[in-house]
């Protein structure tokens, strides 16, 4: 720790080492937001740890929060950009809009020209070729989904990848052993507690204490050791909340144990009366047991997720002054020139810069078959290269790197607080008040009616123990912290529990085409001849748009090549905009556009217009091919689409979601996809600046709406949406705004999102109603009201086995989620 002066803001790391339970974490958050030079608070709720942002130093903010009770260690993150509430917020339903420099609309078709190659003439960026929405409308996302895309969330905290992230390896597990053991340590000496109690003799247990002891006595000697170390977690904290004037979760639990206990002490040492150990074990037993299984589910379920972080390697080669060095990954930075050989998992992401290979990038995209890189080509630190060797530039690194940042996607996730679970805190503190005087005014009565101080005691201690709202503060942060890790294990990223809920409620689903429905690369699917042979017509077609960039006529090129067609060498290349190509070729000149192209030089194309209306009925876009003035056929190029699509729209329309393409595609070809793959409505020829208002028309309308996409002109649209979807690897602007990120590049996942959004928030509703319907019939029980006409009336020990059984009912509920069949997007 050090003792060094900041005048400047920075963010400290504090590791928590008593808060056991969301409750205490709850306090803490409050409580730390008070302290003079604290900014900001994050709570990592998987791990224990908080991030805060201060000008404070480390030892000045560790006095602060050890004055208010909390035993902690502070330190500076290995990496601590800007704190997370400058990303998303928890209470907005909305995204963050892009920052402004980040662009909101494509860059221009820098190949507008060779526009006539299509046959309709749109507003979209690639106007002339044919309206056709090829992927430079995503200014330059192209069809090529990288992973590294996922990177560069620096506004969020994480655990460094490389250095030390095992910093909380210990923290974590050990909390949970301490709590274990704890917990075994209280049972057994809680069962004998209990065997030789009112209750054991009811189950027929007719023996009698060893060594001559009194019952009463024998009770004492094994409750007090459960009481004093055992029930320390929950003393502690309720001491922690009454200096600061303040009642929660753990101030009635304390209650119950510590008024149940110190009664039967009075009433074993001062006077004679009934007493009260086995339920003062029992209760402070179980609720060991109920705050480990919570503690025990948000550790793993973190852990689960951060396990990927130590698919990173520990070394990397790194090339430097004409010799390769082996050095620990948290020297490598952006910029370095790295090698890796077959077997080898790549260090960091970056840029394949020499040499080729097949990687295996499963872990990330879920695809098992491994892709092969080549020059220029992105790479993901932690994918494992197959066969071959190639060199690669370093781009991101550390905590910048797609792997940390999905973790710190995750865990920010897993730390923020659903509107269901705000409702419940609010519930749960209103509760404990309740509960209080609820076991005020049960001791007042019955001491009146009965003038029996034993009676009414033990009347009051059972109102407080089961009014306990324990299973309310656990129902909804033990359901989103298994929910989420359990939506990672699918290749879903909730942001936060906010958006989670609102995933829950969508009915409509608005779809980008390019990209997302289709496969973003534009391909040859269809060569008509009408003079010669198809070979003839594709050479030809080919040996014109070599020289050309543009998306439709490089696939026409490729497609050429897939056949092992040599191109003739062409002259005079002329790019001519709005029409298509033209070069010359052995004295003739070859044209290659569309229809207006072949009017404009008199060249007939009626022998093929019946052939080109079906082409652009199955969303084909068509150019003509003419040599001289004669037409010697057409070729067709289509963006494909993807095969998990339909599947996708299927699914949606199970969940009884409605879907809708927004595209800046033509009508026709619009059309025709949406008919292929089942899409309801189609919402075509609409530009970039235009996606954002007409996402905001559907939600005027009511509807809840999901817009999912992948580009830079889809940004603005995402962050509008009541859920904006990251699909793929996507772009970084993209992901930044989206509230959902689907690690898999495949519409397939968007029903497993919402499946699993709604799986969570059943349970949560599920919990909060088997916490509250408890509560409500259980209060009136134990005051008593039974007990003039049935002679009812729930003693100590039995209260605070209900309120437990509540409890690790409602997370073992949670945990259910970890069995939840969604599909997959596989």
């Amino acid at each position: 720790m050090t003792s060094h002066t900041h005048h400047h803001t920075h963010t400290i790391e504090v590791e928590l080492k008593n808060c056991h339970s969301g409750t205490d974490l709850e306090h803490f958050e409050r409580q730390a937001k008070h302290i003079p030079g604290v900014q900001h608070v994050h709570l990592d709720r998987t791990r224990m740890v908080a991030h805060i942002t201060t000008t404070l130093t480390e030892q000045n903010l560790h006095q602060h929060l050890e004055q208010q009770g909390f035993l902690c260690t502070c330190k500076n993150p290995p990496h601590h950009p800007t704190p997370p509430a400058s990303k998303t917020t928890e209470t907005a339903p909305t995204h963050t809009h892009p920052t402004p420099s980040a662009p909101t609309s494509p860059t221009p078709d820098a190949h507008a020209g060779h526009g006539g190659h299509g046959g309709t003439h749109t507003p979209d960026a690639h106007a002339g070729h044919g309206g056709m929405h090829t992927p430079d409308a995503h200014a330059g996302h192209g069809g090529m989904h990288t992973p590294d895309a996922h990177a560069g969330h620096g506004g969020m905290h994480t655990p460094d990848a490389h250095a030390g992230h095992g910093g909380h390896e210990g923290h974590g597990p050990e909390m949970i052993r301490e709590m274990l053991v704890k917990g075994i340590f209280s049972l057994i000496l809680t069962v004998p507690a209990v065997l030789y109690s009112p209750i054991g003799e009811s189950l027929g247990f007719k023996g009698m204490p060893p060594f001559g002891l009194s019952m009463e006595v024998f009770g004492f000697l094994l409750t007090t050791p459960v009481i004093l170390w055992g029930g320390s977690l929950f003393t502690t904290s309720a001491w922690r909340a009454l200096k600061h004037r303040e009642a929660n979760m753990m101030t009635l639990i304390a209650l119950g144990i510590w008024v149940s206990y110190l009664y039967s002490v009075a009433a074993t040492f001062l006077f004679k009366g009934e007493v009260f150990y086995e339920a003062a074990a029992m209760l402070t037993t179980f609720s060991i047991a109920g705050h480990w299984l919570e503690m025990r589910a948000r550790y793993h379920t973190g852990k689960a997720v951060e396990a990927l972080l130590k698919l990173v390697p520990e070394t990397a080669r790194v090339a430097r002054d004409n010799q390769e060095i082996t050095v620990p990954l948290s020297e490598v930075k952006a910029g370095d020139t790295l090698s890796v050989k077959p077997g080898d998992r790549v260090p960091v992401d970056g840029q394949v810069t020499s040499g080729e290979s097949y990687v295996d990038e499963s872990m990330i995209t879920g695809e098992p078959i491994p892709v092969l890189k080549k020059a220029g080509e992105a790479v993901t630190g932690g994918t494992v290269n197959k066969d071959g060797s190639f060199r690669m530039e370093a781009q991101k690194v550390g905590s910048d790197t797609a792997l940390a940042n999905i973790v710190r996607m995750v865990q920010d996730a897993q730390g923020s607080q659903a509107p269901a679970q705000r409702l419940a805190d609010t519930a749960g503190r209103y509760l404990v008040y309740v509960a209080l005087l609820a076991g005020l005014v049960t001791f007042a009565v019955w001491m009146l009616l009965t003038g029996n101080l034993v009676f009414a005691l033990t009347a009051a201690v059972s109102t407080i123990v089961i009014t306990c709202p324990d299973a309310l503060a656990l129902a909804t942060p033990t359901a989103i912290t298994v929910g989420m890790g359990r939506a990672a294990k699918e290749g879903v990223l909730f942001k936060n529990a906010t958006h989670l809920e609102n995933t829950a409620g969508l009915d409509t689903v608005v779809f980008d085409k390019t990209g997302t429905l289709t496969e973003g690369k534009p391909s040859l699917t269809r060569i008509v001849a009408l003079s010669g042979s198809e070979d003839e017509v594709l050479r030809l077609a080919a040996s014109v748009d070599r020289h050309s960039d543009h998306p439709l006529a490089r696939a026409i090129v490729d497609g050429a090549k897939a056949r092992n067609l040599s191109l003739w060498e062409t002259t005079g290349f002329q790019n001519i905009s709005g029409f298509g190509v033209q070069a010359g070729l052995e004295g003739a000149m070859v044209r290659v556009g569309n229809v207006d192209l072949m009017v404009r030089e008199n060249i007939p194309t009626l022998d093929a217009s019946s052939q080109a209306d079906e082409a652009a009925l199955r969303g084909e876009t068509v150019m003509y091919v003419a040599k001289g003035g004669e037409l010697m056929g057409l070729v067709g190029v289509s963006d494909q689409v993807r095969s998990e699509a339909t599947r996708a729209i299927r699914d949606l329309h199970q969940l009884g979601i409605k879907t809708v393409m927004l595209t800046g595609d033509n009508e026709h070809t619009a059309r025709a996809v949406a008919r292929q793959v089942g899409i309801d409505e189609v919402i075509a020829g609409v530009k970039p600046d235009q996606k954002q208002s007409r996402i905001e028309g559907l939600m005027q309308g009511g509807k809840r709406v999901a817009m999912v996409g992948d580009g830079i002109n889809d940004a603005p649209a995402l962050a509008t949406a009541t859920v904006g979807i990251a699909i793929g690897a996507g772009t970084d602007v993209a992901i930044e705004t989206a509230g959902v990120v689907l690690l898999q590049d495949n519409p397939a996942a968007v029903p497993v999102a919402i499946r699993l959004a709604r799986a969570v928030n059943g349970k949560i509703k599920q919990n909060l109603f088997w916490a509250a319907i408890y509560n409500v019939l259980a209060i009136p029980v134990a005051a008593g009201v039974l007990y003039p006409s049935l002679g009812l009336l729930l003693k100590p020990e039995w209260a605070a086995l209900l309120m437990s059984i509540s409890t690790v009912t409602v997370t073992l509920n949670a945990l259910s989620l970890n069995r939840l069949r969604v599909g997959t997007a596989h």
